[in-house]
């Protein structure tokens, strides 16, 4: 049975401007799609946009995007030029988590942002970009998952809970469409080396070297390279759910730190 072919196919990903977005402009790129770019930092998109290329991507177009902005989501997916309004390809890669605090020391700004940025900025871009699969009848969705959405941890209550609603709407969303040929995944990971605890510890980069100390974490590769196998299977597949750690990590609270 042939692959998916990903093939001057639009496949557009959130939070592309670096870690596992970046990693996937990539690896859709080497499978030569058209790229549909989105970040808050336009200018990193572009200084990508060379290396995309010459990696085999047949096109890109980048534009500046928070994902928690429902009314700039709206307006920019409504603007987008007619050739780039059919999306095959749906990776809501953009997330984040702030802080490790216990619940009732959190910040409530802290929460929102999570909880704006991990379920609702999801929620905003997949509602438009799937009605137009819907009605092309073709698409695929992917959303990034995490250990964290299967077993909380310390500190982690409020980014665990917004992966957990991610999965569960990730599921839901996949119900809705049976009986259209629209796919849905979950590609989960654990812990990543990527930009990921700078952003938690904004910007501590001692405290964010120590979370990747004597243990071989993922990288940012790993994940892309799993989400492209699971857009890239036959037609007639589903890959509902991956979850994906490396040989350091059980769970999100069971690691192998090595003593040196």
């Amino acid at each position: 049975m042939s692959q998916y072919s990903l093939k001057d196919r639009i496949v557009f990903i959130t939070g592309a401007s670096s870690g596992i977005g970046a990693a996937c402009a990539r690896a859709f790129a080497a499978e030569g799609a058209r790229l549909l770019l989105a970040a808050r930092r336009l200018d990193r998109l572009e200084a990508m946009e060379v290396d995309l290329l010459e990696s085999g991507a047949t096109a890109i177009h980048a534009f500046a995007l928070d994902v928690r902005d429902r009314a700039a989501v709206e307006r920019a997916l409504s603007q987008l030029p007619s050739e780039w309004r059919a999306i095959d390809v749906l990776v809501n890669n953009a997330g984040l988590s702030r802080g490790l605090d216990k619940l009732w020391q959190g910040q409530p700004q802290d929460w929102e942002e999570m909880i704006d940025t991990n379920v609702k900025g999801m929620l905003w871009i997949t509602r438009p970009v799937v009605a137009g699969m819907v009605e092309r009848g073709r698409g695929h969705v992917v959303n990034l998952g995490s250990t964290a959405q299967e077993l909380a941890y310390p500190g982690g209550s409020v980014y665990c809970g917004t992966k957990a609603a991610l999965k569960l709407i990730n599921d839901g969303l996949r119900q809705d469409l049976m009986g259209t040929p629209i796919r849905v995944s979950d590609v989960g990971a654990g812990m990543v080396e990527t930009e990921f605890s700078q952003v938690r510890f904004r910007g501590d980069s001692e405290r964010a070297a120590k979370v990747y100390q004597n243990i071989t974490p993922l990288q940012a590769e790993d994940v892309a390279d799993a989400i492209v196998w699971a857009v890239t299977r036959p037609a007639h597949v589903n890959v509902a759910h991956v979850l994906i750690t490396s040989i350091d990590q059980a769970n999100s609270i069971l690691f192998n730190r090595k003593s040196s």
